[in-house]
């Protein structure tokens, strides 16, 4: 009789753990990818106080006052990308750059090199044209993002984004014109919400 109970017991607690554990999973929140188009970074056509707009994987542009908090993990001004670690920020953002498609790069790869924004010399996406994300045409002027240039983010959460810059104008128009005001990103990102390093 007691055997039995016994068993009862076990089979009940195994079917509430297995309830449980289904339920977690289905609480877990989705993998988000988006584009977000014109993000302004100090834009040229605007009036502007020059400073940086901040963005959260997890919450879209964060509003200026929040700066000098964690609620954010990038920020844009003109070509410079800043994560929020280091000199940027009081956040822990980690950022590495990979080389590679967009859509192919399926989980972080285990030999990413991780860096924050150190010190001046040593910033986490350097700037100049040819060493972080963009080209710059001396003879037009055009500022173009380098092809199969992924960036890899650790947020301040500990969870994973990559994004790729598609353009760096008004539109993301498909051909250059130098009437085109400039300083508007068009990038697409996908975020991991769960901690997990897969972004598929």
């Amino acid at each position: 009789m007691m055997k039995g109970k016994l068993l009862m017991c076990g089979a009940l607690c195994a079917l509430l753990l297995s309830s449980c554990d289904k339920e977690e999973v289905d609480k877990q929140e989705p993998i988000v990818a988006e584009t977000v188009s014109d993000l302004p970074a100090a834009p040229t056509d605007q009036e502007n106080d020059g400073g940086y707009t901040f963005f959260s994987f997890s919450n879209g542009i964060v509003d200026k006052a929040d700066s000098a908090s964690v609620a954010w993990d990038i920020a844009f001004r003109s070509t410079s990308i800043i994560v929020n670690n280091g000199i940027s920020g009081p956040g822990e953002t980690q950022l590495g750059i990979v080389d590679g498609i967009f859509s192919e790069i399926g989980e972080v790869p285990a030999a990413v090199s991780w860096k924050s924004d150190a010190s001046a010399e040593s910033m986490a996406v350097p700037s100049g044209s040819g060493n972080g994300w963009y080209a710059y045409n001396p003879t037009n002027h055009e500022i173009s993002p380098i092809a199969g240039k992924v960036f890899l983010v650790k947020t301040n959460a500990g969870n994973y984004a990559k994004f790729e810059i598609l353009s760096y104008y008004k539109g993301a128009p498909t051909e250059y014109d130098i009437s085109i005001p400039g300083r508007y990103y068009t990038f697409r990102y996908v975020y991991q919400p769960n901690g997990s390093m897969n972004f598929e």
